[in-house]
Order: C-alpha cells, then sequence, then structure tokens
C-alpha cells in the first residue's frame, strides 16, 4: 500500500487539509495541547494567534520527544470557541508543517474549553515508524 495523503475521486478537494494519511507504524494519540507553558500558564490571554503559535509549539516538543517531526502526523482534531479562530489557527499549522503532507483534519466549535483563558485545542494522532 502506498503511504502518503489520501484524497479519494469524488470527495472536495482542497488545499488546507487531506482526507487521509496512509503510513505503517504504530500510533500514538496525544492529549488534546492548548497554550500553557511548562508551568501550566496560559500564553496569549485573548490573543488566538498567540494561543495557535503555542498549541503548535507544544506539539512539537511532544513529538521531539518521540523522534518524530510533523510528517509522523496524520490526524488533528481541533476545538474552537468561535468560527473566527479559524485564520490563525490555519496559519501557525501551516507553518508547522512547511514542508510536510497535510494531516486529515476536523474543527468544532465548541462553548469552551478546560480553562476558561483557552481559546483552542488541538489534538493529535500520529504514527511513529516501524524500526
Amino acid at each position: 500500500m502506498k503511504q502518503g495523503p489520501f484524497n479519494p475521486a469524488g470527495l472536495k478537494q482542497q488545499s488546507y487539509y487531506n482526507h487521509g494519511v496512509l503510513r505503517v507504524g504504530q500510533p500514538v494519540f496525544l492529549t488534546g495541547q492548548v497554550a500553557w507553558d511548562a508551568e501550566g500558564e496560559v500564553v496569549g490571554k485573548d490573543d488566538i494567534e498567540a494561543q495557535a503559535r503555542k498549541i503548535w509549539e507544544n506539539i512539537g516538543l511532544a513529538l521531539a520527544a518521540l523522534g518524530v517531526g510533523p510528517e509522523a502526523v496524520v490526524k488533528l482534531n481541533t476545538y474552537a470557541l468561535s468560527r473566527e479562530t479559524i485564520p490563525a489557527l490555519h496559519s501557525a499549522r501551516e507553518a508547522f508543517f512547511a514542508g510536510h503532507d497535510l494531516p486529515a483534519s476536523t474543527f468544532v466549535v465548541v462553548a469552551g474549553l478546560a480553562d476558561p483563558a483557552l481559546l483552542a485545542e488541538i489534538d493529535v494522532t500520529l504514527i511513529l515508524p516501524l524500526d
């Protein structure tokens, strides 16, 4: 089976995600990442661009701890307080995945998150390559 993006004919074709990503390896499911620093303080209160950058920084730290990069990510679920956050979230995501295939992605507007100062949360599924 060919690995990489999966975009079957008949489904909407777009540039900001792939319908699926085929990878062989061990799946890993990260806890939803938010704009908390190492001390649990919210970075960028009331600033979705700062929060989006911090979320992707945190995801990058988790991936690095596993010895992989953006290429390992196959699925994202993004939870945000409003649709108005989409441009900032997309911009930060595109910067993170620059030069890599975009994963499958879901965006959901929610009433709130664990900390009322948080504007978005992203959970990531990745596949660790087989040794």
